[in-house]
């Protein structure tokens, strides 16, 4: 039965690559569920980029505003 569960889609936005792995494995098996887990990794991925790409836009203003003082 292929009713693309919620847990698996969680399972591959904590763990991306076995997300993709299970992805990749039931994707003509099981495309629901198959596409739960790849969505799950897939939004865990740019999660992931867009926090990095924030902490680093944050870090870099912090040392800016540090520099203003001398």
């Amino acid at each position: 039965m292929d009713n693309g569960g919620f847990g698996w889609g969680f399972l591959g936005f904590l763990i991306p690559l076995a997300g993709l792995i299970l992805f990749l494995v039931w994707k003509d098996t099981k495309p629901k569920t198959a596409k739960a887990a790849g969505i799950g990794a897939l939004v865990s991925v740019i999660a992931g980029i867009v926090l990095s790409i924030a902490a680093f836009v944050l870090s870099m203003v912090a040392v800016a505003s540090l520099s203003m003082y001398y």
